[in-house]
């Protein structure tokens, strides 16, 4: 997987008054849970901030990072657990960070990447793509920066659902009966196979 560094600092009035006051400063309130276990075994968060222009680099893109985050000078590797947008202006509101380690697998969302050109594409189908990621789970060592899957053989009407994808050293924990991508029949491919099969029977 890809990996990128963030900067942030620490803070300690976390208030809604106080975060607001961040985000007018171009900054953006964030949380970092990890293996430390507070009340109740709850995850206690260590709440920092960082600049919008540092995050911009790990939210508005299709790949999907291992985060390096460094607070006040402090190393932590973690991915994103969540995301908070304004319902309105849609400006990102929140992060939470989820700190990882080498030997602790992790589930994680893994874009799909479709090679080839489909028989059924060939055929005059269209190809649906019904799912963009498709959680894995492994040590984040392990783990592709895309899940490549050959679409090549797929002919119209046929789909490859996740049971049916193998990639060593990952464990699906998207459901195995989830469609990841099919092949429809269009007009086109519909007046090919009259054509077709009225050739046969001319011969």
């Amino acid at each position: 997987m890809k990996e990128i560094e963030v900067v942030g600092q620490r803070r300690s009035d976390t208030g809604k008054k106080a975060s607001k006051l961040l985000r007018k400063e171009g900054m953006v309130p964030c949380n970092l849970y990890g293996e430390a276990k507070g009340e109740n075994n709850l995850p206690v968060a260590q709440s920092f901030v960082s600049p919008m222009a540092e995050l911009r680099k790990i939210i508005y893109t299709p790949h999907v990072y291992i985060v390096n985050l460094v607070i006040d000078g402090e190393k932590h590797t973690a991915i994103i657990k969540e995301l908070q947008f304004h319902p309105v202006t849609d400006a990102l509101l929140h992060i939470d960070f989820y700190e990882i380690n080498e030997e602790k697998p992790i589930t994680i969302g893994i874009p799909v990447k479709l090679n080839g050109l489909a028989q059924g594409v060939r055929d005059g189908g269209r190809m649906n793509l019904s799912i963009r990621k498709i959680n894995v789970t492994a040590k984040y060592k392990s783990i592709p920066e895309t899940l490549d899957i050959d679409v090549t053989k797929l002919g119209i009407g046929k789909s490859i659902k996740v049971g049916d994808l193998h990639f060593d050293g990952l464990e699906m924990a998207t459901g195995k009966e989830v469609v990841v991508c099919s092949i429809k029949a269009t007009r086109k491919s519909a007046t090919s196979s009259s054509v077709s099969a009225e050739d046969e029977n001319a011969g």
